[in-house]
């Protein structure tokens, strides 16, 4: 469904389960980051009625997901760490040249962002299939069926507002990429890398 062409290694949630403070407060900021996101496509580009009213929309649950992470950081018994550098996010917004017209530049980013949530989607699922904290394991299958619909919605916009085809082009040749980048990931505790 997510059309990702690398899963995840499953030794992922390995690191996951020896690292769950290090995760939780890498995911909390993801979700930060996803509301940042929303925010900056509602400043940059404010014409696109549809596109900002989703996104206000995204901003509010993004952020009540991070208060879910938050929660959970505290229950047990930690504090929000420091914020990291994300190496996927910086690999993947590499591959779209900077430049070209508005709707080039929104369109690549509808398409970052809905690759970022695909791949959330699918580390989540895995996450809600495999670990051992079967609590931790549920928390994590609830948000898997919200970065879904984040990601059909991200790429929705993208087809709405391209051309189809190229579109769906420039969407396969992200995939591709992106799996080459996978393949020097899921060595870390981190939710992408």
């Amino acid at each position: 469904m997510l059309g990702l062409k690398l899963p995840t290694d499953p030794r992922w949630v390995n690191i996951v389960e020896k690292n769950i403070e290090d995760i939780l407060t890498d995911h909390a900021y993801c979700e930060q980051k996803a509301a940042s996101t929303a925010i900056s496509l509602i400043v940059s580009f404010p014409e696109y009625t549809e596109l900002v009213t989703e996104m206000t929309a995204l901003v509010k649950e993004e952020m009540s997901h991070f208060k879910l992470v938050h929660d959970r950081i505290i229950q047990n018994g930690w504090t929000l760490g420091r914020d990291r550098k994300d190496a996927y996010v910086i690999a993947l917004i590499q591959f779209f040249p900077k430049g070209g017209s508005r709707t080039t530049q929104l369109i690549h980013r509808l398409l970052y962002a809905a690759l970022i949530e695909a791949r959330s989607c699918e580390r989540f699922r895995l996450l809600s299939e495999e670990l051992k904290d079967q609590e931790l394991a549920e928390f994590y299958r609830k948000l898997m069926v919200s970065e879904a619909n984040h990601y059909t919605m991200f790429l929705g916009f993208a087809r709405q507002y391209g051309e189809r085809d190229e579109v769906d082009q420039k969407w396969q040749a992200l995939l591709e990429y992106e799996a080459k980048i996978m393949k020097d990931l899921s060595k870390h505790e981190s939710i992408h890398g």
